[in-house]
C-alpha cells in the first residue's frame, strides 16, 4: 500500500497512543470519565510542553513554534 491508507500514515498517531497508554493510562486506575479527561487532559498538557521528544530533542511545543517562525524560501 502506497497510496491513501498506507501503514505509515498511521505511525506517528500510534506512537503518540503507545506513549499516553504507558506512561499514564496504564499507570492510573480512573474512577470516572470526568477522572480520565482531567488526567489525560494533564498528561497532553506535560507531553507538549514538557516532555523532550526523543528524535527532535525539543518539546514539541518548541519545535512546533520555532518552524512557523522561520522565514519562508521562495
Amino acid at each position: 500500500m502506497d497510496g491513501k491508507g498506507a501503514w505509515r500514515d498511521n505511525v506517528f498517531v500510534e506512537r503518540l497512543w503507545r506513549s499516553v497508554k504507558y506512561e499514564d493510562v496504564y499507570l492510573k486506575a480512573y474512577d470516572s470519565m470526568a477522572d480520565a479527561k482531567q488526567s489525560l487532559k494533564k498528561y497532553f498538557e506535560f507531553y507538549n510542553q514538557n516532555r523532550k521528544h526523543q528524535t527532535l530533542k525539543a518539546t514539541p511545543n518548541q519545535f512546533y513554534y520555532e518552524s512557523i517562525r522561520l522565514p519562508k524560501v521562495a
